[in-house]
């Protein structure tokens, strides 16, 4: 400790002999010349060093009659005759205190009132609109309730009472209440009934801004005011996965998509899900054809051979599916004039043979686990044999700490050390980040929590590119039971309530790995009793 050369304060200095406040001042002020006070040679601001402007601010702080004298401090600059030498750190300046106290319930300032109770504006006579109006400038961020009533407007009123309900039923934090309650200022202020609001006129800023607009229009769209213009994802989708096909090609194949999806004379519809799958099976055989042929009549059979003798195993299967499917429907629709695909043998299909993960793969999946969510997924899915979507379903009555049990998929399961603690780790987590949450899964993320939906499938399934998923965890447990009892699937059906054909499957799968001497390491471990869940775990209890 020593003094600083600059404004001579006593306390901690650095390499250059100042201490850390003159440090960023002549950061600050690049300049170098006689201060017009003191007369020294140091960095100075509009001619004075910083010694001179703490000077001046004490004067003012003690001299100013007014709070007129005491705005400018630069005035007291040339009234300086004497320096008070101080300490490093004691010109700090502090905020002033608050002039009222935060709101605290009974104690504090009361909190603000919630909306009134408001409905449905009654309706009035309405002017019909000749045409459509041109696209709708919102002015987002110009008014806080907090700092002011709302505008008078009941359909505003009516807005706000339906944000403020679904603010407590789903336990909304007030961040986010603030943040719809001036999305919803912003979008009603100057509405007049008969008026229609369009999304895409408002999404694009509420993007730019950073602001959430599912509930916005869950708002808008339960007082019937909304009009949702934005295209479907999936058709934005389908139209970004057609893109390079040859034209003909790629409007017979969108004409098969939809009807896939939305079904036909006939033909029940599918899941979107299962109508994205079709083609993508399909996409690569198009992308090749299209370079040689301009419609799907052109497709000979000799060309869908050549196409999946290229593909083997599930890839092959699902190929040959999707291209009998789209040959078969361009056929009843007259587009082409016989199927190519027809008559082609699928083959046996062969089982793969699933080996057992190494203990350094399990290691490596349970150090990634690094947050309580994660090492809880892992638990369920090592431990119990729990599929990802079960572990989403999860409820919060489903795990019954204090009885020892869990409920998967409708089969309640004792609960083991490992998963009560993790268990136990995670719903402290859960009720520390989240305490007003109304969802009721047991798994909740940062996007869920305002809701009552359960986590999304890629957020449950990401160990960071580990190759011991949470599938492959489930499989391995699965496998190590039906090792450690010696491949009986009637044990294994009892233990995890699986199909019969799944239970011959895994038996099949681990007697053929105890008979190439795959197991060994397994093979020792007791299996399950039974009628008791099996939960042996021992190689997943190690890693944790």
């Amino acid at each position: 400790m020593t003094s600083c050369a600059e404004c001579l304060a006593w306390g901690w200095t650095y390499a250059q002999g100042v201490c850390l406040a003159c440090y960023n001042f002549s950061a600050r002020n690049r300049v170098t010349g006689s201060c017009a006070g003191c007369g020294r040679r140091l960095p100075v601001k509009k001619g004075y060093c910083r010694l001179c402007w703490c000077q001046a601010r004490a004067d003012r702080d003690v001299l100013a009659a007014d709070a007129r004298s005491a705005a400018v401090l630069a005035a007291w600059l040339p009234k300086i005759r004497h320096h008070q030498l101080f300490f490093t750190g004691m010109d700090q300046r502090r905020a002033q205190p608050r002039a009222m106290p935060r709101r605290r319930g009974v104690k504090g300032r009361p909190r603000k009132q919630p909306p009134a109770v408001a409905i449905r504006p009654q309706p009035a006579a309405v002017q019909l609109a000749l045409f459509d109006a041109l696209p709708r400038a919102y002015r987002f961020g110009q008014m806080d309730l907090r700092s002011g009533p709302a505008p008078a407007s009941p359909w505003l009123a009516w807005a706000l009472h339906l944000a403020h309900t679904m603010a407590e039923t789903r336990g909304l934090g007030a961040e986010v209440h603030r943040e719809l309650n001036r999305n919803l200022v912003a979008l009603l202020v100057s509405y007049a009934e008969g008026d229609i609001i369009r999304v895409s006129d408002f999404c694009h800023v509420l993007a730019s801004r950073g602001a959430s607009q599912a509930r916005t229009i869950e708002v808008l769209t339960s007082m019937g005011i909304l009009a949702d213009d934005r295209p479907p994802t999936f058709d934005t989708w389908l139209a970004s996965r057609l893109d390079g096909l040859a034209p003909a090609i790629a409007a017979q194949t969108r004409r098969w998509v939809l009807v896939l999806r939305d079904g036909g004379p006939r033909r029940r519809p599918r899941k979107p899900a299962t109508a994205a799958a079709y083609l993508n099976a399909v996409r690569p055989a198009l992308l090749a054809w299209s370079t040689s042929h301009d419609h799907l009549r052109e497709i000979t059979r000799k060309e869908v051979l050549a196409h999946l003798d290229g593909l083997h195993g599930d890839a092959r299967l699902a190929a040959l599916v999707a291209l009998r499917s789209l040959f078969n429907w361009a056929r009843r629709e007259g587009a082409i004039f016989a199927s190519p695909a027809s008559r082609i043998k699928i083959g046996a299909r062969t089982l793969p043979v699933w080996q057992p993960l190494t203990t350094g793969e399990i290691t490596n999946a349970v150090q990634a686990a690094a947050t309580p969510q994660a090492r809880l997924c892992i638990a369920l899915a090592a431990v119990h044999a729990a599929r990802p979507g079960q572990i989403r379903a999860l409820q919060l009555d489903d795990a019954d700490v204090g009885n020892r049990k869990i409920t998967i998929a409708g089969r309640t399961r004792p609960l083991d050390d490992l998963t009560r603690r993790l268990l136990i780790e995670w719903l402290d987590c859960r009720r520390a980040r989240w305490p007003h949450t109304a969802n009721r899964h047991l798994l909740v993320s940062k996007r869920s929590a305002l809701g009552a939906g359960p986590v999304s499938a890629p957020w449950i399934r990401d160990l960071r590119g580990q190759r011991a998923t949470l599938d492959r965890l489930r499989i391995d447990r699965q496998l190590e039971e039906a090792l450690a009892c010696d491949a009986d699937p009637l044990h294994l059906a009892a233990v995890f309530g699986m199909d019969t054909s799944t239970a011959i499957r895994y038996a099949t799968n681990a007697r053929q790995l105890l008979e190439h001497g795959h197991a060994t390491r397994l093979s020792a471990s007791p299996p399950t009793q039974v009628p008791g869940p099996g939960i042996t775990g021992d190689r997943y209890l190690g890693s944790g």
